[in-house]
């Protein structure tokens, strides 16, 4: 396998390229990631099994668009595809370091600045990806309520009843997604989709970054509310956002619902563990 990517490797940067020993390094929940090198160079590979590469092709196409909108720095895809029994996907590899408030108030502007890039007139993207490994539905839509009620919210909680998820309050959240976002009218922007405090960090030069995305074309408040669900942001990084872009009115309820489709996503993913936290949610954002 190293062999093969090696010389994808090769064939990539227009210079020869053989891994020696890769080293095991965090690669996430989902991958299993390395660090390669041959002395010279070093780059980031994270591995999965065959049939998951379309994960990595789209990985790589979220990467790329963000790169091109030059307003917050992503790693570089290098080159990815199928080698052996598994699928991989070769980055730069970034040396990171450790954040100060400078940086995260640097973050917070740069991903504001991300979504005030302007190139879709719809929701959704190019193409589906995925949420760790679960299928993210992209399909264009017009409306940001009936993306978010049908592609977000819907399609995880119908992954759940597969799972013989116990949501009482299923279809009454269902049809409270209209009022819950009525009088929002967001534009869309381009997100990172899946920006928890794992996928976002410093370089050891002081230039945040931000990588693993499941990206797409929604409301910016997707982003922020993530940010919130786990931690790992100062109060830096928010005052840098909002000196940029502040939040609009409503948003704090706004944002348990954005943060019900990864709490969904956590029950489908990991188990029955989750499914307190999401059904507090619900009833939580059937109160308002």
């Amino acid at each position: 396998m190293w062999k093969q990517i090696s010389d994808r490797i090769s064939l990539a940067i227009g210079e020869n390229f053989a891994a020696r020993s890769p080293r095991s390094v965090s690669g996430g929940c989902i991958n299993e990631g390395y660090k390669v090198t041959d002395g010279r160079l070093e780059f980031f590979v994270k591995i999965n099994r065959a049939d998951r590469v379309s994960m990595f092709e789209a990985e790589a196409a979220g990467l790329e668009q963000m790169a091109a909108t030059q307003t917050i720095r992503v790693p570089k895809p290098i080159c990815w595809g199928v080698a052996s029994d598994a699928s991989y996907i070769v980055l730069e590899w970034l040396n990171l370091g450790q954040g100060n408030t400078k940086a995260q108030r640097k973050m917070g502007r740069q991903l504001a600045k991300l979504h005030q890039y302007s190139g879709s007139t719809a929701f959704g993207w190019t193409q589906s990806n995925t949420i760790g490994s679960t299928p993210q539905i992209n399909y264009w839509k017009s409306d940001w309520i009936k993306f978010w009620q049908e592609h977000r919210i819907g399609y995880q909680l119908e992954l759940a009843h597969r799972q013989g998820g116990n949501f009482p309050q299923a279809n009454a959240i269902m049809a409270a997604i209209p009022q819950l976002l009525t009088h929002h009218e967001p534009q869309p922007s381009f997100v990172h989709g899946d920006l928890w405090g794992g996928n976002a960090a410093v370089t050891d030069e002081g230039e945040p970054v931000i990588f693993d995305p499941a990206a797409y074309w929604g409301d910016r408040e997707v982003d922020l509310a993530m940010t919130e669900l786990f931690g790992g942001f100062s109060s830096a990084f928010y005052a840098g956002y909002n000196e940029v872009a502040p939040v609009d009115a409503g948003y704090e309820r706004r944002k348990i619902l954005y943060n019900l489709y990864h709490i969904l996503n956590h029950y489908n993913l990991f188990g029955s563990g989750y499914a307190g936290q999401a059904n507090r949610m619900i009833e939580q954002l059937l109160q308002f």
